[in-house]
């Protein structure tokens, strides 16, 4: 059972940089500063979980495989010092597979970590360049083996498809790889174009131009078909993995166990509020150094919280438990979800079954409009 999850946000690139898109150089100074941040953080917030039990650990949001093993031992030591940690804790740590190297991951073997998640993105050295990621296939492929050969048998891997002039045979070409290194646990996601974004900018200048909506489902299609061919479990929209070995950490978000997030950006939630640090990397270490947290918070109203337990349910194989629901949030809530899912029901987007109500394979591909049409709005229930 996961009581309460720990996340530790690391914005650095590769260089060790503050993260930013276009900043170049090194502030090797406000790096040492930010782990420094990063602990005492811990301290300021340890009465946060209230005392509860951390069940996972997840070091990520960035690059944590750019710091030093010394730094990242002075973290985990962080925590067991400020948390009681399960002993069966699931810690995760986010790496590059460029980073990795014999001594690394050595060293990396000598820590609490039993579990790496990968950022491959492709096994297709073109389509990593469009990416602009430093690896190659075969850096990610010898990363993967590397970690094995040093007894990390819980190793997932991001892949990403939809990509610009992106072929259902190159996508089948990854997912054969991915499938004979032996992983545990696989994230697909399809690109999204974001506003603001240099790849938003490109599509809108006729830089590049966005796959066909058939070409993404088929390779939706062919993820889910050929995973499940594996013995993958297809246990969340966009996460697959082999039997026993679904991302506790994630799992966490999706049913709302609270968690505490620190460093710049990271979100927090106890199960009445939610709260995030300034994302400003400088202006978090200033504020920390000065023994505040940088931090806003919203407190949720039932409103908030029967939302966030729709969407996060139904992106589940699980779904959303309609007992729960109504205990949660009363008898006037779930009739109002069942009146507002009628119509998914029957047009197969959804199925009710053992009190629980799923997203279908066809209503997963029109999850966001099916999900939208089961939230409320200004107290609707």
């Amino acid at each position: 059972m996961i009581v309460a999850g720990l996340y530790v946000h690391i914005p650095f690139c590769r260089t060790r940089c503050v993260y930013c898109a276009f900043h170049s150089g090194t502030d090797l100074s406000l790096c040492r500063r930010y782990v420094d941040a990063l602990t005492t953080e811990l301290r300021l917030r340890r009465e946060y979980l209230s005392g509860d039990t951390v069940s996972t650990i997840y070091l990520g949001g960035g690059t944590p495989s750019t710091l030093s093993v010394g730094e990242l031992q002075r973290l985990l030591e962080a925590v067991q010092h400020h948390f009681v940690v399960a002993p069966d804790a699931e810690i995760t740590i986010e790496c590059n597979p460029d980073d990795l190297n014999e001594p690394m991951v050595a060293q990396l073997a000598e820590l609490p970590f039993n579990r790496v998640s990968l950022g491959v993105q492709s096994f297709d050295d073109d389509e990593l360049t469009f990416l602009h990621r430093r690896h190659t296939a075969a850096q990610a492929v010898e990363a993967v083996r590397l970690l094995q050969r040093h007894g990390f048998d819980n190793i997932s891997i991001d892949l990403m498809y939809g990509l610009p002039q992106q072929t259902l045979q190159r996508w089948h070409k990854t997912l054969q790889m991915a499938l004979e290194l032996q992983v545990q646990h696989i994230s697909a996601y399809n690109l999204m174009y974001e506003d603001n974004t240099p790849l938003t900018q490109w599509r809108q200048s006729g830089r590049v131009a966005e796959l066909d909506e058939e070409t993404s489902v088929a390779m939706f299609g062919a993820l889910t078909e050929r995973l499940a061919q594996a013995g993958f479990e297809h246990y969340e929209i966009s996460n697959f993995c082999r039997p026993g070995f679904r991302s506790r950490h994630n799992s966490a978000y999706w049913h709302g166990v609270p968690y505490l997030g620190v460093g710049a950006a990271a979100h927090s939630y106890d199960g009445a509020s939610r709260q995030w640090n300034v994302a400003d990397t400088r202006a978090y270490v200033e504020a920390i150094e000065q023994g505040s947290v940088p931090a806003e918070t919203e407190q949720l109203t039932d409103e908030n919280r029967y939302n966030e337990f729709v969407f996060t349910g139904l992106r589940t194989s699980d779904g959303i438990d309609m007992a729960q629901l109504e205990t949660l949030f009363g008898r006037a809530a779930a009739d109002y979800c069942l009146r507002c899912a009628e119509s998914h029901l029957a047009q197969q987007r959804l199925i009710l079954a053992d009190g629980r109500l799923r997203l279908t394979r066809s209503g997963i591909m029109l999850s966001d409009g099916v999900m939208a049409d089961l939230m409320a709005v200004n107290d609707e229930f």
